[in-house]
């Protein structure tokens, strides 16, 4: 009786563990307030040298356009650089030599802006490697290679709309790919405009198709009557390895559980790329 009286929830001992239990949630909340839980770290990154990045796309019949600038230091402010002593060459297959100047401007059609420009439109055929040449009076050096892949055609691009309500289109593109593996493509289609991002964006290659007759596309995502422009890019693998890069890295970029990325230039003695374009182009109203 007298233990049941000293331990009114009937179980022997409960008194004597609700109070240890207390006293040892006091001193886990006190050791926990003493700590400081947030610890500054001085981090020291590097200084590494500037290293000049280009970008310069090349397309037959069009007159070369391209970006010089250079890096900036980690956590500082991404503010392009326009450099003025920087000299570019493009080298022809036979040995002609053009220098760019400089001239910058903002194309029309793509909204990009570009810092060196040609004089004269280019002679490309597909299997011409042309050279770029960039330097500066600090003694950097950047060289690249580029050789215009083999056009492969669209054979159709078809359209058809899904049963709901309000009707959206999906859109396909047949093309014949090349025997041999080791083709390369990039698929798009902007709505309207290709100053715009894509609204449809990948890159498919032909090591599970070759030779077949392709067929990519869409999903339901087209309004009656949207002006699309489908591209069918081919590619030779140092341009399709460096935009693989470039979306790895984007995806990666803010996500905890993205493996880093880094970007893989087709450029030697700095950053950035030097490729030559052969794409099929089509534009469609889809209705």
């Amino acid at each position: 009786m007298k233990r049941i009286l000293n331990n009114p929830d009937g179980r022997p001992g409960a008194r004597a563990a609700q109070r240890r239990l207390m006293a040892w949630m006091l001193a886990l909340t006190g050791l926990l307030t003493g700590c400081n839980l947030e610890q500054n770290a001085d981090v020291d990154l590097p200084v590494l040298p500037a290293q000049l990045v280009v970008e310069c796309y090349l397309e037959a019949g069009k007159i070369p356009e391209m970006t010089v600038t250079e890096t900036v230091p980690y956590l500082s402010t991404p503010t392009p650089t326009i450099l003025t002593d920087v000299t570019v060459t493009l080298t022809s297959p036979r040995g002609v030599t053009e220098t760019l100047r400089f001239q910058p401007g903002q194309n029309p059609d793509t909204r990009k802006f570009f810092t060196h420009r040609g004089t004269r439109r280019l002679s490309i055929q597909p299997g011409d490697t042309w050279q770029l040449t960039v330097t500066d009076t600090k003694g950097r050096r950047v060289m690249g290679t580029a050789t215009m892949p083999a056009t492969v055609p669209i054979d159709t691009i078809e359209w058809m709309f899904n049963n709901r309500p309000e009707p959206r289109a999906m859109v396909t593109v047949k093309f014949q790919d090349p025997p041999g593996v080791g083709d390369f493509y990039r698929f798009q289609v902007h709505n309207d405009s290709i100053s715009d991002d894509p609204d449809v964006e990948y890159f498919p290659e032909d090591r599970l198709l070759d030779g077949q007759l392709v067929t990519l596309g869409t999903s339901y995502e087209f309004a009656q009557n949207d002006t699309l422009i489908v591209s069918l890019f081919h590619l030779d693998q140092p341009y399709y390895n460096f935009l693989r890069s470039i979306n790895d890295a984007q995806s990666a970029n803010g996500n905890p559980f993205g493996q880093p990325a880094a970007v893989q230039s087709t450029v030697q003695g700095g950053i950035g790329v030097f490729a030559i374009l052969n794409y099929q182009r089509r534009l469609i109203i889809v209705r």
